[in-house]
């Protein structure tokens, strides 16, 4: 009598592989549930009361049969959410909004990179905090953070530099979602150009929609398409990274030379493509995106588990001055390139 290859643990006859992974992935989900609920009770972005509970179940992935689950979603989980955002570009979005629009959005994700390596170097701040902050500040907050980081060789500051940017970006986009209506009020843009504004300035997509929808259904709508194309902008700057940084070893680069585009990029473009070509039904793309949002808000709870909050108080206030430097950058230059495109009048 044979006996099977995979033998049953005791977690309800689970398979050893899965058992492995199962109490870590257990809780992570648990977590993002609560996340969730608290967002949804309170008011609070969901990715923040992730990140907050993660880092307060740190213990959990210093030992213990959550261990292995806990790196699983904050690798694996993760850049499944960021692949998956794929299903929601087109092309037509890119028709839509126009070729000035989108010139412009270039132009700043451009210059905001470049900023914020410029202004790095004069507080004495390393590239890598430069491109992850910038990165996440001119393209699409959290995710685009996570996307980076996965790309850029790893040192000893990688982890506490991805929190402190998740968390800087969440709390700027929550007070930006606050504070931007009041401005586009106060300087008279109409419901298309507040969209506009919007959409291309602040970070998180959750608080793009509910700055937007909060003026009228035209600013939402408007804020939607350009934050969007924000999104589509997130695979040729990873892109970028990847092949600027390819060929620079940081200590615990183990693996060698990473690979020229990481396969959850791969998959945001295909996927992309075969939106564009209306391949996807509408159900499967709505379900693809509830999937990215969960995984997104697994992966930052994993994340989260993963550094202690003294790691991240340590950044320095250089750091803060850094990322706040730069969203105030990128709404300048967004708000100075509607001027010149006419729609400020």
């Amino acid at each position: 009598m044979t006996t099977s290859a995979v033998t049953p643990s005791r977690f309800g006859g689970l398979p050893s592989a899965a058992a492995r992974y199962w109490p870590g992935v257990a809780v992570t989900g648990a977590t993002a549930i609560a996340a969730q609920f608290l967002s949804d009770h309170y008011g609070a972005p969901a990715m923040l009361m992730a990140l907050l509970l993660g880092i307060a179940l740190h213990f959990l992935s210093e030992e213990g049969r959550c261990v292995a689950g806990i790196d699983l979603c904050a690798k694996k989980v993760l850049r499944l959410g960021v692949a998956l955002l794929g299903m929601r570009i087109s092309v037509d979005l890119l028709i839509g909004l126009g070729a000035g629009t989108i010139l412009l959005l270039v132009a700043a994700i451009a210059a905001t990179i470049g900023f914020g390596l410029l202004t790095a170097k004069l507080l004495g701040r390393g590239w890598r905090l430069a491109l992850i902050t910038s990165g996440s500040v001119a393209i699409c907050g959290a995710s685009a953070a996570m996307a980076i980081a996965a790309v850029l060789p790893k040192n000893e500051f990688s982890e506490r530099n991805l929190i402190f940017t998740v968390l800087s970006v969440t709390v700027l986009s929550t007070i930006a979602m606050i504070v931007y209506p009041i401005l586009a009020h106060a300087i008279g843009l109409d419901a298309r150009a507040t969209g506009i504004f919007f959409g291309g300035t602040i970070h998180d997509v959750a608080q793009v929609v509910g700055a937007g929808f909060s003026v009228s259904p035209e600013a939402g709508e408007a804020a939607t398409l350009v934050k969007l194309i924000r999104v589509a902008m997130l695979a040729p700057v990873v892109l970028v990274y990847s092949l600027a940084t390819r060929n620079i070893a940081g200590p615990d680069d183990a693996s060698g030379r990473p690979p020229l585009l990481p396969g959850f990029v791969i998959a945001f473009l295909i996927l992309a493509a075969i939106n564009s070509f209306g391949l996807i039904p509408r159900v499967v793309a709505e379900a693809g995106s509830e999937v990215s949002r969960w995984a997104l808000l697994a992966g930052i709870v994993s994340v989260g588990m993963k550094t202690a909050l003294r790691r991240v108080l340590d950044v320095g206030g250089d750091a803060v001055a850094l990322i706040v430097a730069e969203t105030a950058f990128l709404a300048f230059f967004i708000l100075a390139g509607m001027y010149l495109l006419g729609h400020v009048s």
